[in-house]
């Protein structure tokens, strides 16, 4: 049986994470308090992952604004990531922390691991300032993900914690209507 990641806390991590020439250590508990994005990604020195990992930086100072921290996470080593960092144009842009996760610990706690290769799937996860999973979207290798969308479900997911009662239609966007669900609205949408 298949169970649901949405609405469950993160579990418990340790690692250590490479963010603007420096090392730092990251762990579910720095996740806690406030809006976070944990984006995984098969590996450095790749294809698809870069364009992903740069369009995120490119807006990371709007989910910033939006009281978003990004975590970037592979099974390469935060050694790896600064290689990287260093070499690419497009990594180099990068100021959110980039994750190692050599272990896999990580990348199987959120349940994204393939196993057979080491690597992770592209998962995207929003989790809330309590620390709940509120977006999960899982992504075969060879299909990037979009920022513009991203930054979009994150909005969709602050707004109806920030109003109960509301939900989000499709392409939501903010200053469009909600819809407040009730028997009334049964039939007429």
């Amino acid at each position: 049986m298949i169970m649901s990641i949405i609405n469950t806390k993160v579990l418990p991590f340790n690692a250590t994470a490479y963010q603007n020439g420096e090392t730092v250590e990251v762990s579910e508990a720095d996740l806690l308090g406030k809006w976070s994005i944990v984006f995984f990604y098969p590996a450095d020195f790749t294809f698809v992952c870069p364009t992903e990992l740069g369009d995120l930086a490119d807006h990371y100072a709007q989910l910033q604004e939006m009281g978003v921290e990004v975590y970037s996470v592979s099974t390469d080593t935060h050694f790896t990531h600064k290689a990287w960092h260093d070499t690419s144009e497009t990594i180099g842009k990068i100021t959110y922390p980039m994750i190692g996760d050599p272990t896999g610990a990580i990348t199987r706690n959120f349940d994204v691991m393939i196993e057979e290769e080491g690597l992770a799937l592209r998962g995207t996860f929003v989790i809330n300032p309590e620390g709940e999973i509120k977006v999960a979207e899982i992504h075969d290798l060879g299909i990037g993900r979009s920022a513009v969308e991203l930054v979009r479900k994150v909005q969709a997911a602050q707004h109806i914690a920030a109003n109960p009662g509301e939900v989000c239609p499709a392409a939501w966007t903010p200053g469009a209507d909600t819809l407040a669900p009730s028997l009334d609205l049964v039939g007429k949408i």
